[in-house]
């Protein structure tokens, strides 16, 4: 067990940790897989602390503090305050009442174990407390392991598989994100996730890179994130969420809609600049077209409510335009990728 710090010194440790200083060494003109992977090395090197499952309960008591209660822990999926006799709905409980009892809060792997390849166990990725969120007993059990779908509202069955709630997606896609790069291919994306992957070459879900951009980040992740990060504190574990520090990066690395550059730099000065018109836009004819001088290698239409109306890979040019057609009237955004990189760009058929 680790030393144990006052709370004062916690707090006091937790404002004065750099996040500038813990990208020194990440080469931000990259995109793609050269990006991630060099993401994937910093976190998985700064994993300084293996919390046990059983030490998670003590993280997610200080992790998952209710902002507005310290007496309190929010609860991922919930969305009422006790209004109503349904406990199961609870935003938040009483931050000592966790156990395995229906009233109770309990550890959520947002990241299902028993969909890991293999099972993430309770212990390594399975007891990642970047990962575990506190949530009411029978939600937590409604969930089960169904994969993550589309939909709106508050958290619920869609089908066979499960809609997080408006409030909770975006903490869900970066949680998802970051399995991936922590843990590769033991937490693939796919099996979290219904729908289409993202582009050639990798296994993120468009739908998750959707919720990335629109959900943004809380000030729970931001807590969250910057306990866990910080190696002093009690059940730290020297590692951070690069996607909760700036959710552009996902954008940097597998393209799709382009979500909030926290930073206010990756958006702007980035390495790569595509020569490419699209037109008519907005269109009346339910036909766009790109003309560029680079070879694209992946145009994906996607649309607000996050579905992928085409995907066209490798696609041909003629006379070096690129045309889609037959798109149903819309709002879209237009993802060109090349050479592992992407842009994104919005446009509207009438």
């Amino acid at each position: 067990m680790k030393k144990i710090y006052s709370f004062f010194l916690l707090f006091v440790a937790a404002i004065s940790f750099s996040q500038q200083a813990y990208y020194n060494n990440i080469n931000f003109n990259l995109n793609g897989q050269a990006l991630k992977n060099q993401l994937a090395q910093l976190i998985s090197d700064t994993h300084n602390y293996q919390l046990s499952y059983s030490e998670v309960w003590s993280a997610l008591r200080i992790t998952d503090l209710n902002p507005t209660n310290s007496n309190q822990v929010l609860l991922i999926y919930g969305w009422e305050n006790g209004s109503d006799s349904d406990v199961t709905n609870d935003r938040a409980r009483d931050k000592d009442n966790n156990g395995g009892n229906n009233g109770q809060w309990n550890r959520e792997h947002v990241y299902a174990q028993s969909v890991g390849t293999p099972d993430l166990g309770q212990s390594g990725p399975g007891a990642d407390a970047h990962m575990l969120r506190s949530c009411d007993v029978q939600r937590n059990n409604s969930r089960g392991n169904r994969k993550f779908a589309a939909g709106s509202g508050n958290s619920g069955n869609v089908g066979i598989h499960w809609y997080p709630g408006d409030e909770w997606k975006g903490d869900v896609a970066r949680i998802i994100m970051y399995m991936y790069l922590r843990y590769g291919n033991q937490c693939l994306p796919s099996n979290m996730g219904d729908g289409p992957n993202a582009g050639a070459g990798d296994d993120m879900i468009t739908l998750f890179l959707t919720w990335n951009a629109e959900d943004p980040v809380s000030q729970i992740e931001i807590n969250r994130n910057t306990y866990l990060g910080n190696i002093n504190n009690n059940w730290g574990q020297g590692n951070r969420n690069p996607f909760i520090d700036n959710p552009y990066l996902a954008t940097k690395i597998w393209g799709g809609v382009a979500a909030q550059d926290t930073w206010g730099t990756l958006s702007t000065n980035t390495s790569f600049v595509y020569d490419f018109s699209v037109y008519p836009n907005p269109s009346s004819n339910q036909k766009i077209n790109i003309d560029s001088e680079s070879q694209i290698d992946t145009i994906q239409l996607v649309n607000i409510n996050g579905q992928v109306i085409q995907v066209i890979q490798k696609p041909t040019p003629s006379n070096k335009t690129y045309t889609l057609e037959n798109i149903p009237t819309g709002f879209y955004f237009m993802t060109i990728t090349s050479q592992q990189q992407s842009v994104t760009k919005k446009v509207v058929v009438n």
